[in-house]
């Protein structure tokens, strides 16, 4: 019996484990930030500028934040991550929690992405 329940558990937490995926609905390319609300000061201003890509912003602070927190192991906010089905690239913040990272250093890696794809 103990083995069926931590079998069935096992199988629980998996299943929603693989369920925290990151979707950008029509997108191939989805550039993701991670923040927190108490560092939104910081946050990354630019991103809604971006063109060609989905973007998704997700506070590690809520309960969904926290389960993206632990599989994309974000230990700095903000971090900027792309992705293309897989992780391409990922920005963090220094230790001022401020990003360095500039909108023109993602849209390019972005549109070479893209380019790359043909």
């Amino acid at each position: 019996m103990k083995k069926l329940l931590f079998t069935l558990l096992l199988f629980l937490f998996s299943t929603l484990s693989y369920s925290q995926t990151i979707n950008c609905k029509n997108y191939d390319i989805c550039v993701v930030e991670f923040n927190a609300g108490w560092n939104d000061v910081n946050g990354v201003n630019w991103l809604n500028n971006l063109t060609d890509c989905g973007i998704k912003q997700i506070k590690i602070d809520s309960e969904e934040g926290k389960a993206f927190q632990a599989k994309f192991n974000i230990v700095v906010v903000p971090t900027v991550i792309v992705f293309n089905g897989e992780e391409l690239k990922r920005y963090q913040a220094d230790l001022s929690f401020k990003i360095s990272a500039t909108k023109d250093e993602v849209q390019g890696l972005i549109d070479e992405t893209l380019m790359d794809q043909f």
